[in-house]
């Protein structure tokens, strides 16, 4: 047939494409597994889980991911792996976001991730506080999966990402 690609020497069979899978060349979508915020004194501020977790092993895992950022020298990086995983972690001000990502994920692509997501917070909030996390914790969620969904960034365009928050924000004051 004339749609069937002839096969070459040291191609891929079945038309497939050269570095796909984990150890090629081609690019994937990070997955995220958890992001945690959490204050100094270890409070969780927020968390959303991508990989299910019993409830018992989620209060674990928090605890256990305070005492290793908190306690992490500033002379070392942002990142550590953790179990069969990757810790990255930016503290901002008294409030510490961490991913837990695959451990062959770029790290400062979760970094700049991390990032992005308190530059939109700080400019919906106007100066982002711990405060406003927690008594609108249902806004941050939404600004949350506007961003990330399924544990992969959906969207980098702060404009854009924020210019669909604001169009929320109307339609429930107009509900």
């Amino acid at each position: 047939c004339w749609w069937v690609l002839p096969v070459c020497e040291g191609a891929p069979p079945h038309g497939g494409r050269l570095g796909s899978g984990r150890g090629g060349g081609e690019a994937r979508a990070q997955m995220i597994r958890f992001l945690l915020l959490q204050n100094r004194q270890g409070k969780t501020r927020l968390s959303k889980w991508y990989v299910p977790y019993e409830d018992a092993e989620k209060q674990s895992i928090q605890v256990e991911c305070h005492k290793i950022v908190t306690q992490r020298e500033a002379k070392f990086t942002n990142f550590v792996e953790w179990r069969n995983h990757k810790l990255v972690y930016r503290r901002y001000a008294g409030l510490f976001f961490t991913l837990c990502v695959d451990v062959n994920d770029n790290e400062l692509a979760c970094l700049e991730a991390i990032h992005l997501f308190v530059e939109i917070l700080d400019q919906y909030f106007g100066n982002v506080c711990e405060l406003d996390l927690v008594f609108n914790f249902h806004k941050v969620f939404v600004i949350l999966d506007e961003y990330m969904l399924s544990g992969e960034v959906m969207e980098t365009s702060k404009p854009l990402i924020l210019s669909r928050i604001h169009t929320i924000d109307r339609l429930l004051e107009n509900s």
